[in-house]
């Protein structure tokens, strides 16, 4: 994956290491089943094709927002608040490509805009790429920051359920905006607690710290603002339209995606085993999950574990070269439905 740092490649505490772990050959073995000839082309970034990904999110928030003012007040708020949450996902997908420089072929244009997507949601960038830089490094080990989100599944039905209900109540989001800015949650298996700054260096570090700045003075102006604009009622209209799906809407789709992703695996020795690949087409239930749970292509994660370097847009293109070449046999690649029912079912015996 390209990485600053120059001709001689990314810098100590900035690289996203080969995953070497053993028995991980198949992990090796995937990786070298495409050609340089194949890759580079799946590799290139595509300045028109981000910014239509931008707008996809953008325009969905804006006629959201429209429906709300036009009808306002009545049951369509609801509508109108649901499906901001939806598209604010869809923003921290978009940064989370920012994060891994996969958003614009310029560096700068590429932090600035994912950046500011990552700060209308809470989401400091620069200090997720910290910590995402350890979820790929070290996954599934006691140094991958994500594990107390999506490992220990299946634990019950009713532990899950609890969780979401939760989520949906606001009530774990402080958890969320915790994670990025850089205090992810103590393993509760290892009871160790991550702490990714310590692990990258003094660049990434300095970024980090001056983008988080940057986020706590939008969240502090942006309701200012809308007072303003709007008086009492801009503020509400911020406060309904923007902030309840941010905090209630948007939590749960976070988690379950998360859990989806990597949630109720048995074998830990690869990526292609130890992350899931959740299909969104071929049943109306995957449709559904596409539009709810994995925009941007975000549902080939087994892949992005594989090749961190290839944008959203040419995942469906790695999926089907690495399908035709026999690397998926065995590999966590599911419908949605069969998903779920492993991170759902009873909780496994820990004996």
């Amino acid at each position: 994956m390209a990485q600053p740092g120059g001709p001689r490649g990314p810098r100590k505490g900035e690289e996203f290491r080969e995953d070497l772990r053993r028995p991980g050959a198949r992990n090796a073995q995937a990786r070298r089943l495409l050609t340089p000839e194949e890759l580079a082309p799946l590799t290139c970034l595509s300045t028109m094709r981000s910014l239509l990904a931008v707008g996809q999110s953008v325009g969905l928030i804006a006629a959201a927002v429209a429906l709300a003012v036009l009808t306002w007040p009545s049951p369509w708020m609801l509508l109108s608040v649901v499906v901001i949450g939806i598209a604010q996902h869809g923003f921290f997908i978009l940064a989370h490509e920012a994060a891994h420089y996969r958003l614009l072929p310029n560096r700068g244009a590429n932090d600035l805009l994912g950046r500011a997507i990552g700060m209308t949601g809470g989401v400091s960038m620069c200090t997720y790429r910290v910590t995402h830089r350890l979820h790929h490094n070290n996954l599934y080990t006691d140094d991958d920051p994500d594990t107390a989100i999506h490992g220990g599944y299946p634990r019950g039905r009713a532990y899950l359920m609890r969780k979401l209900g939760q989520d949906l109540l606001g009530l774990n989001a402080w958890k969320t905006f915790a994670y990025f800015f850089g205090a992810p949650a103590i393993n509760a298996d290892t009871r160790r607690e991550i702490r990714p700054l310590d692990d990258t260096s003094p660049e990434l570090r300095a970024a980090a710290r001056r983008d988080r700045l940057w986020v706590l003075g939008f969240h502090v102006s942006a309701p200012l603002a809308a007072l303003a604009a709007g008086g009492w009622h801009g503020l509400l209209l911020y406060a309904v339209l923007w902030m309840l799906p941010l905090l209630t809407v948007l939590q749960p789709i976070l988690r379950m995606r998360a859990i989806l992703e990597h949630g109720a695996v048995d074998d830990l020795s690869s990526p292609l085993t130890a992350a899931r690949t959740n299909r969104t087409w071929g049943s109306p239930l995957n449709w559904l999950a596409r539009a709810v749970l994995f925009p941007h292509h975000v549902n080939y994660h087994l892949e992005h574990h594989l090749y961190p370097a290839v944008p959203h847009y040419h995942l469906p293109r790695l999926h089907r070269l690495l399908a035709d070449k026999g690397a998926l046999q065995g590999a966590e690649v599911r419908d949605v439905g069969a998903a779920w029912a492993l991170v759902h079912a009873p909780r496994r015996s820990r004996a």
